[in-house]
């Protein structure tokens, strides 16, 4: 009966859940045969897959935990039992046991909720329940326990007055055991009856349940001198029972899969006046322990991978789990055209995100950017945010992070050493030694690896073994014939050294004198990065990797990654890249840092992947805050057309950043420039020219329309704004169609600052949205360029140089015509003239050179020039940073 339920149970949860393969571990430290082959039949008629790991007679306590430890691991085993002999049953053994898959229901954890009562958050030991059931109605009956010891005996005690019994227990040894038998309705051995216990202590009539650790063993016959006792042993009905516990935490570990509502303790903040450095405020917080912050928000332990006390990695498999769970909305931070300051898009990311999370109970999710190392010690500083609205740690967020970027820039240099070193291979080599080196013998046998008949398919050679190819083919199959004068692809390093902006590279004499110009581009400019950013899953990535071109070889064709024959091994260099980074911000509320493209030749923006898990993890009522590189121009369009096309994601509302700075600049305010005192212009109230300056807030909001996607524009108040400023600000934003216009104080206050912004955005996210992406990708390249031209940046014409023409026709016969366009132009200005402000018209665009990132996706036309690797100023950031040699403290960042 008991496992006709259980096999009825499990198939309703097989229907539920079709991948469902439930799996209990059984580990047994004795040969007794008849009790595996027990607990395998019962489970193959529920519907269970058991997995015996039989460990040798004499085995020790610490190697069983061992082995406990490592099922404890696996995510394939949901149950964990113990067949073991009594002298192993310590509590270190027991505990050893993951509660969430002790199906015995011994660890300490599963019998404190016993003993407590929490009947519906434990699970009651299968010998326990055996005896309960054979015991039938025991309500005000005295049961005797004799032998029955440690946690068994605890749990069967507890259960047994839960259930009306008066409930004695005693040793074998005991001097009043004679006494107590000869009283006892019921009697449970633990242990073998001693022969100096006679049968005739028993009370007539008694019932005697054997559960001795052989739960199998013979019936003994306790009736004699017309004094019978109804005996019964637990045997298979507690191997039934067991059963019936793994199915019934198969439902509690399907239940922990779904879906549940967050349960987080957001951290308390002070804020000071005058408000601190960034680092200062961040050191002074205490952030929660990473595992905690994730366990409160719905991941699962095996779903994390720790670094150290507060970053995490998300593993993928997330996004299985929760595949039913309906997304939250997707919020996307811009902003107006800025100084060479920046206007706070980060700190409004953070800033807003606690205020929905810490101050009105919604959950919410941060994804930002991973910054890159060049800026962090050359002029631009941190990118957590800053002041009370930041992402902490803010060291360790700023300073290499999890190694994602250092893993990039490995895959990116093993894929240029590839194209160099096969150059210098074909030109040094026959067909027939090329052959014999790419297809060597190995122990007397020749053989094609995976990508290697890859190759052969694209080249319409379907043959299989490298001794049936013709001279013609195998010339085909080896010479990839590169025309070294096209090689787009360049080494990468994540520093600012713009002594690397043009090397000569092959100038050893074992290069045979191949020597060619080439260049160094920061890390974050890999097209590696955007296919990081870009993905949707490993499958993806590895294609997408595969696809990256490098080359064309000399008949104008191109050479990609795949030709070379790397795609795998950028793949393994980039498997643990691809998980986001979970942390937190000052109030406790969780991030995703992950990804870092450049945003001028790549699109600017955080992870598909992040952005995706995160809309799973906050639920239907949550809000996801993602931020775009630069102005609404550049960054917000590329997030649209680009990053929207690859996720398939629809924005719920768009938050414009702006401030009064920024706006007195466009208004005609002098130059601003970084690391120079700002003109009293900035300083002090100026309301003509906020209103002037107001166009290119107004602008900013009508490229956002465009899209049909609600905008709240963000104002990011600074203490030298005076309330007259801020309340015109937000007046013409309104005016200029924004759903809402709030001033933040964020930075200086924290989450409280951005409350009214937060329910500014909630309300706008249940607005109509009609998105609408900006072109058809059907469109030639040429008009897709041409309408990002006029619509978003106002011009009135494009203009492409030779280069760039011809650069489009070959892109468009190769077949790459109809991907998106990612244009590479200043942040600076609307126009491509970085010192154009306001709202520039009537101008003519100049296309310098269009480019393609293949795998990433994406053609970049470069509006003049374009720098991809920055170079240190006069007094770069270094200069200030510090490492206190006795605590370890890092000083100077900010």
């Amino acid at each position: 009966k008991v496992a006709e339920n259980a096999k009825s149970s499990l198939a309703s949860l097989k229907r539920e859940n079709p991948r469902l393969e439930p799996t209990l571990a059984i580990i047994q430290a004795h040969n007794d045969q008849l009790i595996q082959e027990t607990n395998k039949n019962f489970a193959k008629e529920i519907g269970l897959r058991v997995i015996h790991i039989c460990l040798p007679e004499g085995s020790t306590k610490n190697e069983i935990v061992s082995e406990i430890l490592r099922l404890n691991e696996d995510p394939d085993v949901q149950g964990l039992a113990l067949d073991l002999p009594e002298s192993l049953y310590s509590s270190k053994v027991l505990n050893a046991v993951k509660p969430e898959k002790d199906v015995d229901g011994l660890s300490s954890i599963n019998l404190g909720r016993l003993l407590h009562g929490d009947v519906h958050d434990c699970l009651v030991p299968p010998a326990v329940r055996a005896v309960v059931e054979l015991l039938e109605d025991i309500g005000g009956k005295k049961v005797l326990l004799v032998g029955v010891r440690g946690a068994e005996g605890a749990a069967l005690q507890s259960v047994l007055q839960r259930e009306g019994a008066a409930v004695l227990s005693c040793h074998w040894g005991a001097p009043q055991l004679q006494s107590e038998l000869r009283h006892a309705d019921a009697v449970v051995f633990g242990s073998a009856k001693p022969s100096d216990v006679p049968v005739s202590w028993i009370k007539p009539g008694a019932t005697v349940i054997n559960c001795a650790l052989d739960l199998l063993s013979e019936k003994h016959n306790y009736g004699q001198h017309n004094n019978p006792a109804v005996e019964k042993t637990v045997g298979f009905l507690a191997v039934a029972m067991r059963m019936q516990n793994m199915v019934k935490n198969m439902e509690r570990w399907i239940q922990a899969q779904q879906y549940r509502k967050w349960d987080l303790r957001s951290l308390k903040l002070q804020p000071l006046s005058p408000v601190p450095s960034d680092i200062e405020i961040s050191r002074a917080q205490s952030p929660k322990a990473v595992d905690v912050l994730a366990k409160e928000i719905g991941l699962l332990t095996d779903e994390i991978e720790i670094y150290g006390q507060t970053k995490a990695k998300v593993r993928l498999s997330l996004l299985e789990r929760l595949k039913d769970q309906p997304d939250g909305k997707y919020v996307l931070v811009a902003g107006i055209t800025p100084t060479p300051l920046g206007e706070g898009k980060s700190t409004v990311t953070v800033g807003l995100v606690q205020a929905l999370t810490a101050h009105l109970n919604i959950n919410s999710f941060a994804c930002l950017r991973q910054p890159s190392q060049g800026p962090t010690f050359g002029v631009k500083g941190g990118a957590a945010g800053g002041g009370y609205a930041q992402v902490i740690p803010m060291e360790e967020f700023n300073l290499h992070l999890t190694g994602d970027i250092h893993a990039i820039t490995a895959a990116n240099n093993l894929l240029a050493a590839a194209i160099d070193a096969r150059i210098l291979h074909e030109n040094t080599q026959s067909d027939k030694s090329l052959y014999n080196r790419l297809v060597p013998v190995v122990n007397g046998v020749r053989g094609f690896s995976a990508i290697q008949l890859a190759r052969l398919r694209r080249l319409g050679i379907n043959k299989t073994d490298p001794e049936t190819l013709t001279e013609e083919e195998i010339s085909k199959f080896v010479r990839l014939d590169i025309d070294p004068s096209t090689i787009t692809w360049q080494r990468v390093v994540d520093t600012n050294d713009r002594f690397l902006r043009k090397i000569t590279v092959g100038q050893a004499n074992t290069e045979k004198g191949f020597v060619r110009q080439a260049q160094f581009d920061i890390a974050v400019a890999s097209e590696i990065m955007a296919i990081l950013a870009l993905t949707t899953s490993l499958q993806d990535m590895k294609e997408r990797l595969g696809k990256m071109v490098v080359a064309n070889d000399k008949k104008g064709e191109p050479v990609t990654a795949e030709d070379l024959g790397v795609t795998g091994a950028l793949a393994v260099l980039m498997k643990d890249a691809i998980k986001p980074t979970l942390m937190q911000t000052l109030e406790g509320t969780p991030v995703f840092v992950h990804a870092g493209p450049f945003a001028n030749i790549a699109h600017g923006n955080s992870s598909v992947l992040a952005d995706k898990i995160a809309l799973k993890l906050v639920g239907e009522k949550g809000f996801v805050v993602t931020e775009a590189g630069f102005g609404a121009d550049i960054g917000m369009e590329k997030f649209f057309n680009i990053k929207c096309r690859a996720s398939g994601l629809v924005p719920s509302v768009v938050v414009l950043v702006a401030t009064v700075r920024a706006l007195k600049m466009h208004g005609g305010g002098p130059n601003v420039t970084a690391g120079a005192p700002l003109k009293k212009e900035y300083t002090e109230e100026n309301l003509q020219l906020v209103a002037d300056g107001c166009c290119n807030l107004q602008k900013q909001i009508q490229i956002t329309q465009l899209f049909g996607v609600p905008v709240v524009v963000a104002l990011n108040v600074f203490k030298t704004d005076s309330p007259a400023e801020v309340d015109l600000v937000c007046k013409i934003a309104k005016e200029c169609g924004a759903f809402d216009a709030v001033p933040c104080n964020h930075w200086s206050a924290g989450g409280r600052g951005a409350v009214k912004l937060a329910q500014a955005v909630e309300k706008a996210a249940n607005q109509k949205n009609s998105f609408k992406y900006l072109y058809s990708l059907e469109l030639p390249i040429v008009e897709k360029i041409r309408i990002i031209a006029q619509k978003v940046y106002g011009a009135q014409d494009i203009e492409l140089s030779p280069v760039a023409q011809s650069q489009v026709d070959r892109y468009t016969r190769q077949g790459f015509g109809n991907l998106p366009i990612c244009m590479a132009k200043t942040h600076l200005s609307l126009s491509h003239q970085p010192e154009r402000k306001g709202v520039p018209t009537g101008f003519i665009l100049p296309i310098s050179d269009v480019r393609a990132s293949i795998g990433a996706g994406f053609i970049y036309p470069l509006v003049g020039t374009m720098s991809t690797m920055p170079g240190l100023p006069t007094r770069p950031c270094f200069y200030d940073i510090d490492l206190d040699p006795v605590t370890e403290q890092v000083k100077g960042l900010f």
